[in-house]
């Protein structure tokens, strides 16, 4: 894992098509914002967690919905 040391309106490049920027930091939080292709899955961890438990079998075509929808909302 890489650690890294960023202040306000820093950015972190992923590649050449993801950008993380620092937009707020304050007492135990920091926000950051994420710059990505749509069809690039961004996802916060815990609700990936809480998909995973509560994902059930699915088929081929609402597997694609799904992700068609996903990388919308992204």
């Amino acid at each position: 894992m890489l650690v890294l040391t960023r202040k306000r309106d820093e950015v972190i490049q992923i590649g050449d098509n993801i950008v993380i920027k620092i937009l707020k930091t304050g007492k135990g939080a920091i926000k950051i914002g994420v710059d990505a292709p749509g069809d690039i899955r961004v996802i916060r961890g815990e609700l990936l967690e809480t998909e995973k438990q509560t994902e059930p079998v699915e088929s081929v075509g609402s597997v694609q919905s799904k992700q068609g929808l996903n990388a919308q909302c992204a």
